[in-house]
């Protein structure tokens, strides 16, 4: 099942399962800004990553003195959730915990997320309710690949990524296991423009930490934004599958990051990890704007 959005100037559509934004199209061009999911290159086009951003050390998390198995960016994107309400222009959707989220996440939950159009721009919100006893850890994070190439214009490495910022920017590597191994590796942005290159992505996603940027772009050929993402997010990530050309690029708020190599502490020790007190509620949003 699917939600549908629209006001004049796009057209969305979100799926039921994993609540994940499908399509984002410019309304006065026609122009589809979201990847088709084809799984020759990835079968997903925006999942939420909850209550994990990426990997964990050994894929599991130790809590309360038990280690509990757990695959790459959680479980909510791979699960059904209600649609709440949807009045045309905003939608929202519920996950709430039950036996089977319980046996592999130890907490009660509620993750709401919701859709707004706004002219040009998809607010894109998550709350997260804690509905324990107890207090609750987590991470949350987007994932969305847009087309890069738009519009079937040029090749991808005539496109830019460019950034709300004229430092370089740097980033930590990901090994074979999906974990952090190498930190600070400096991205050079030419003044807060980077060029794709098709050995961008060769070691999986670029990490960047600390509050570096909050707005990221994709730009056509010709240097002029096509698509932007604005965020408060600590970290983001850029990705696109190695070494596939693959013709999207996937910016990603995240609230959360995956273990580094090293890591051999707890659920409530995790870099970037959130947590919760009985009954509280954490609200974040991102945007995407259509240039």
């Amino acid at each position: 099942m699917q939600a549908i959005m629209e006001n004049d100037k796009l057209k969305v559509t979100i799926n039921h399962f994993g609540a994940e934004l499908s399509s984002l199209i410019n309304k006065e061009t026609g122009e589809e800004y979201m990847w088709n999911a084809d799984e020759k290159f990835w079968k997903r086009s925006a999942p939420v990553l909850f209550p994990f951003v990426g990997s964990l050390k050994n894929k599991e998390f130790i809590y309360e003195g038990k280690a509990y198995p757990m695959g790459q960016h959680g479980f909510a994107r791979d699960m059904e959730f209600s649609l709440v309400s949807n009045d045309g222009t905003e939608c929202w959707f519920s996950l709430s915990s039950d036996d089977s989220t319980y046996e592999k996440y130890p907490f009660a939950f509620t993750l709401e997320i919701g859709y707004k159009l706004i002219g040009n721009t998809l607010k894109v919100t998550w709350k997260v309710v804690n509905e324990d006893e107890k207090q609750m850890y987590f991470s949350i994070g987007g994932h969305p690949a847009f087309m890069c190439p738009i519009g079937g214009a040029g090749k991808q490495t005539d496109y830019f990524i460019s950034f709300d910022t004229d430092k370089d920017l740097t980033y930590s590597k990901l090994s074979e296991n999906g974990l952090v191994y190498k930190k600070d590796a400096v991205l050079a942005t030419n003044g807060g423009k980077l060029k794709i290159d098709e050995h961008l992505f060769d070691e999986d996603a670029l990490v960047v930490e600390g509050n570096q940027a909050h707005t990221v772009s994709l730009c056509k050929p010709d240097g002029k934004a096509y698509l932007t993402v604005k965020f408060d997010a600590p970290l983001f990530g850029l990705w696109s599958p190695a070494k596939k050309t693959a013709p999207f690029v996937c910016i990603e708020p995240w609230y959360g990051r995956c273990d580094a190599e090293e890591f051999s502490g707890t659920l409530a020790e995790r870099e970037y990890g959130h947590e919760l007190d009985a009954g509280e509620e954490f609200e974040v949003s991102y945007d995407i704007i259509v240039e």
